[in-house]
């Protein structure tokens, strides 16, 4: 909060501030971008209390790195899915009318080259590459739709990862990185 100096009714500095320092703002309040005003919950104003979109929580950090691993070892299975697809036909059930008509070897490539790809973007996720969060959207969406196709085949491991998809793509979406233009 700012007091008003008795002389014209302007904000004074706030201590440990000059009005002329570099970053301060006429007068005397430092900018909303300095390090004083970076905290988890800024002062009520006119959304109320809450969060101050300065930073992410502890929620949205730990849910990307979360989703990170989440996208690691969703590949990781996703590739052995795709090898038992390719290794025996009868490792799943037959299915002989469904409207996606893909034989089994070819769900089980696309199962093999979607993990891998999968792994490896979830391994850049939890280095903080920016390039493997928005891959990483695109790939859990993409998995999502896969693993819907894929459903007559294996129907309840197909829902949960298609849960888990669901997750990885929010906690991706919400995560901003120090540093990100909003």
């Amino acid at each position: 909060m700012t007091q008003q100096s008795q002389s014209g009714g302007t904000p004074d500095a706030t201590p440990g501030e000059t009005p002329g320092a570099p970053g301060a703002v006429p007068g005397g309040n430092p900018p909303v971008w300095s390090s004083s005003h970076q905290q988890a919950v800024g002062p009520p104003g006119p959304g109320g209390f809450g969060p101050s979109g300065a930073g992410n929580s502890a929620w949205v950090t730990g849910g990307v790195t979360f989703a990170g691993i989440l996208m690691v070892m969703n590949g990781i299975m996703a590739v052995l899915q795709g090898i038992a697809a390719l290794s025996k036909d009868d490792v799943y059930a037959a299915v002989d009318d469904y409207v996606y008509k893909i034989n089994l070897t070819g769900w089980g490539w696309i199962l093999l080259v979607l993990g891998v790809v999968a792994a490896l973007a979830g391994l850049g996720v939890l280095m903080g590459a920016t390039w493997a969060r928005l891959t990483g959207i695109l790939l859990a969406s993409l998995s999502m739709i896969v693993q819907f196709m894929f459903l007559p085949y294996a129907p309840i491991w197909g829902v949960i990862v298609i849960a888990i998809d669901f997750f990885v793509i929010w906690a991706l979406a919400v995560y901003r990185p120090a540093g990100a233009v909003t």
